[in-house]
């Protein structure tokens, strides 16, 4: 298969991989354009293995650790940007999808790599493991620190939502 045929078929599949580990739709394509970018010159090797999927996954996971390890690429969230946006037209199950996914965001590179491959790409433990380098149970142990964590930060969005509606 030749790259640009490649691209064609799983690039917009790669984008919204790369959207989630990073976060952001704009570092999420410009991430996907550097992993494709650096996997054009070394495409023959690539699909010599026979799984560019995989192998273009792990350049994802890799380029999106890398990057969030460069201080200078760190953002800092803040929970209000001054605009208020009209939710009305929004559906409750928009809006939790978009709650829980900001949360998945404020884990740690690792622990959203696993997450995102383990639920989004619905890839198993040895998959990811292989992505990232690392033993299967390191794998569970990052999805069981991710899911602990997520589920201590939506009993807390909870406990101060039931608080408000109180006072």
């Amino acid at each position: 298969m030749e790259f640009d045929d490649y691209v064609r078929l799983r690039g917009a599949a790669l984008v919204r991989l790369a959207r989630l580990l990073t976060g952001d739709r704009h570092s999420g394509e410009d991430l996907a354009q550097d992993v494709l970018a650096r996997a054009f010159s070394r495409w023959d090797k690539i699909i010599k293995d026979g799984t560019p999927d995989a192998y273009l996954r792990q350049m994802l996971v890799n380029a999106s650790i890398s990057r969030w390890r460069r201080p200078s690429t760190r953002e800092i969230a803040v929970a209000n940007t001054g605009d208020t946006a009209v939710r009305a037209d929004l559906g409750v199950e928009v809006t939790e999808r978009d709650a829980v996914w900001r949360l998945v965001r404020s884990l740690p590179p690792k622990q959203r790599a696993v997450v995102v491959l383990r639920f989004y790409e619905d890839l198993d433990d040895t998959a990811i493991a292989a992505i990232l380098h690392c033993a299967p149970v390191t794998v569970r142990t990052q999805a069981m620190r991710a899911l602990n964590t997520l589920r201590g930060q939506l009993h807390l969005n909870s406990e101060t939502t039931s608080s408000r509606g109180t006072t």
